[in-house]
């Protein structure tokens, strides 16, 4: 693989982007602190000399519970190019899951802010033995309670500056660091309930940004606007590393990525790039630009007509773009299943949406493409260094387990071989759980998820994504869950109680009339839907969910707390 790195290293990565565009902007508050990659640099090399002064030593465990925001890049390079192993930790975690992690992980030491720090209040008895408040990353004494921070926090400014001038004797002595060396433990949450620390080494997470930079273009002029959580793998490797590796630029909000808060945000910055999960553009799609073609009768009727819905649909895009920012290139989508429906749309739109898929395993990405070479309902193809094949395939559909090996699949689970060994093998082929199959021009399809899927009454394989997609193309609904019960398929749907009050509103419909309707509209829907479907794959319920699902932080349902 070619590169311009001496070695595969975040430390490697680091310097040569400083030395390659030391005046260029790195980091960024939306409107506020900006970093260039010289000053980004010194940052981290005299952080990384005061984790030295406070005993960190190389291969020792140190979190960081934070919101996105420049200061939470630096400690993660600080950390990692000194030779520590950085522990994110998601900031949507309850309470008990960060003690949970900072116990799991043996975490000597925690950069937090100053709204997070309730959450590891409880820990002073644990591994950790060094607080720092991740703005100024002034130490904060253990024992001290959240009544006490403020003062601790202005006092600690003083103490501050002693640490950095003791850490200046120590900058540029640090452990060297080499590929195979640990660099993160990334503690998933996912739709199953079972948290588990994956083990991520510096080629790891280099080698998959080196990867990703072969299909989606990069360079020092482009710039993106940060809306998913960086101490997840998928936006701190494609929204960070590899950003900072093209020598690109990042912002980052100073609150919650609602519309409101958005909008500023890309008019300012106008992003060329951009990472986002299915649901932000489904439910864009669902809330903003679907009504304004279902809601009257005449553009009802215009919109099933193909040539007046790709008409109308490109205009929508052009609208959606200048949303953005209008000067996107690259729309990355992962995480989860794009719904048919909304791909369709952003295809006919001619919106600039780039599919990938992969898994916090694997760095995450393992396969994937541009906005110039989608194929609809495929995600993409494997990327440059990635081995991938179906295990035990169906010898009538193809389809079967994908399992991958490459330079970005982790190292194991922490503390945790048996899982490890059940999922990965000894000559380094990782089972990812997925169930997919490939077509002739090599594009990877995802059906579904191996645990999710249930066996139909004469053996056959029914996959609940796909049965969730057609209940999602309909426009009442938002998401929708499918699961087995008792023999039998049951789906749970979320509506689209905003259009519908609208509607029920305009129709001055009383409470019980709703419900009435509401339960009308559900067995209507399962009957349409059971039309598309195979008759061993019907729904033979749908269950009203009147509140949205709990959800993972990069937005996938929780299904094992539904099913």
């Amino acid at each position: 693989m070619a590169h311009e790195l001496s070695s595969l290293t975040l430390a490697e990565l680091l310097k040569h982007s400083a030395a390659a565009w030391p005046q260029r902007p790195a980091l960024g508050m939306v409107d506020g602190m900006l970093l260039t990659y010289e000053a980004l640099l010194e940052k981290v090399q005299l952080l990384s000399a005061q984790l030295q002064e406070k005993g960190i030593l190389a291969g020792d465990r140190v979190a960081i519970l934070s919101e996105n925001k420049p200061q939470w890049g630096v400690a993660y390079l600080a950390i990692t190019t000194m030779g520590a192993v950085v522990v994110p930790i998601l900031p949507d975690f309850t309470t008990g899951e960060v003690q949970h992690i900072i116990r799991h992980s043996g975490a000597k030491a925690v950069f937090v802010s100053e709204k997070l720090y309730s959450k590891i209040e409880d820990e002073f008895e644990s591994s950790l033995r060094t607080i720092f408040m991740i703005d100024d990353f002034s130490p904060v004494p253990l024992q001290t309670d959240k009544d006490r921070l403020k003062d601790f926090i202005t006092q600690g400014s003083i103490g501050l500056d002693r640490l950095k001038e003791a850490a200046m004797r120590l900058a540029g002595r640090g452990h060297e660091v080499v590929e195979e060396d640990l660099a993160s433990i990334i503690y998933t949450s996912g739709t199953t309930g079972n948290s588990k620390g994956v083990m991520l080494t510096h080629k790891n997470i280099v080698s998959d940004a080196i990867a990703t930079k072969q299909i989606i273009q990069l360079d020092e002029t482009d710039r993106l606007v940060s809306i998913l959580p960086l101490s997840h793998a998928y936006e701190c490797t494609l929204g960070f590393v590899l950003v900072l590796y093209a020598g690109a630029s990042v912002y980052y909000l100073d609150k919650p990525p609602t519309a409101r808060a958005l909008l500023p945000a890309l008019e300012m910055i106008k992003p060329t790039i951009m990472c986002s999960v299915p649901l932000i553009i489904e439910k864009i799609y669902k809330t903003k630009v679907l009504p304004t073609f279902t809601q009257k009768r005449t553009m009802r009727a215009l919109y099933k007509n193909p040539f007046m819905r790709r008409t109308l649909n490109r205009a929508a895009g052009k609208k959606l773009l200048r949303f953005f920012g209008g000067e996107l290139h690259d729309f990355c989508i992962g995480g989860a299943l794009l719904a048919a429906d909304v791909e369709q749309f952003l295809r006919e739109a001619k919106f600039p949406y780039a599919i990938g898929y992969g898994l916090t395993e694997t760095s995450p990405l393992i396969a994937g493409t541009d906005s110039r070479a989608t194929v609809l309902r495929a995600t993409g193809k494997p990327l440059q260094g990635v081995e991938m094949k179906i295990d035990n395939p169906h010898p009538d559909t193809g389809e079967g387990e994908i399992v991958v090996r490459g330079p970005m699949v982790m190292k194991g689970y922490y503390r945790d071989p048996e899982r490890t060994q059940a999922v990965l093998s000894e000559d380094g082929w990782f089972r990812t759980g997925d169930l997919g199959v490939f077509d002739k021009k090599g594009y990877l399809y995802i059906k579904g998820r191996v645990k999710n899927m249930i066996l139909g009454p004469s053996g056959e394989n029914i996959y609940p994504e796909e049965i969730e997609e057609a209940i999602n193309e309909h426009p009442d609904v938002l998401e929708s869950l499918v699961y087995e019960q008792g023999g039998q398929i049951c789906a749970r749907v979320y509506l689209n109680y905003e259009e519908l009050d609208h509607e029920f509103t305009s129709l001055k419909m009383s409470d019980s009339e709703i419900k009435v309707e509401i339960g009308k509209r559900l067995e209507e829907l399962r009957i349409e839907v059971n039309s598309r479907l195979k008759s061993f794959s019907r729904i033979n319920k749908i269950i009203e969910q009147t509140s949205p699902f709990e959800k993972t932080p990069t937005l996938k349902i929780k299904r094992f707390l539904y099913a």
